[in-house]
């Protein structure tokens, strides 16, 4: 943080076992440009289906949302509930608590701006026995990971007949050669 002011002040009373004095800071958080700036829209929904949940997350990813989750809690009165977590950039913010109030039961949703750390990433391609696949390479200093794409690989699994977890290993070994 940054100090935007200091003041200091003794005030009018005389006290005889201690001094009554008090210092008071204005601060200011540090903006980090380097940071991602998101918002996390939370919401518990008591009665609504799991269908519709699995619905409106397909709409809020859709519609720009970056991750959305949902888990199940317990509300008053030992109600069963589903807690609903949307992360998305401020700009989109107000539309998605639009799909929310449209397409659940909620009557209210909290709203969190955060600050998030992502490293940089590129998409890339590899050739591997099972075909082209995509991957996520991220990388922090000289340290770098491949992720392989989901998507790709579900695909290539299905193609080739073969286990998911074989074309993800090819993938990702691939990714290491290039």
């Amino acid at each position: 943080f940054v100090i935007k002011k200091a003041g200091l002040g003794a005030g009018k009373r005389a006290y005889t076992d201690r001094s009554g004095i008090l210092r008071a800071f204005l601060i200011q958080g540090e903006e980090n440009e380097d940071r991602d700036k998101v918002v996390k829209l939370e919401t518990d929904i008591d009665d609504c289906s799991g269908e519709v949940l699995g619905y409106v997350m397909k709409k809020l990813f859709k519609a720009g949302a970056k991750d959305v989750h949902y888990a199940p809690i317990f509300m008053k009165k030992n109600r069963p509930a589903w807690e609903l977590t949307v992360i998305c950039g401020e700009d989109k913010a107000e539309e998605l608590e639009q799909i929310i109030f449209t397409e659940t039961t909620t009557i209210g949703i909290r709203e969190y701006p955060l600050g998030r750390s992502v490293l940089d990433r590129e998409e890339k391609e590899v050739e591997t026995v099972y075909g082209k696949a995509s991957v996520k390479q991220v990388s922090l200093g000289k340290m770098t990971r491949a992720y392989p794409e989901y998507d790709t690989v579900k695909k290539l699994a299905k193609k080739n007949k073969v286990p998911f977890m074989d074309v993800f290993d090819a993938v990702k070994e691939a990714a290491k050669k290039k």
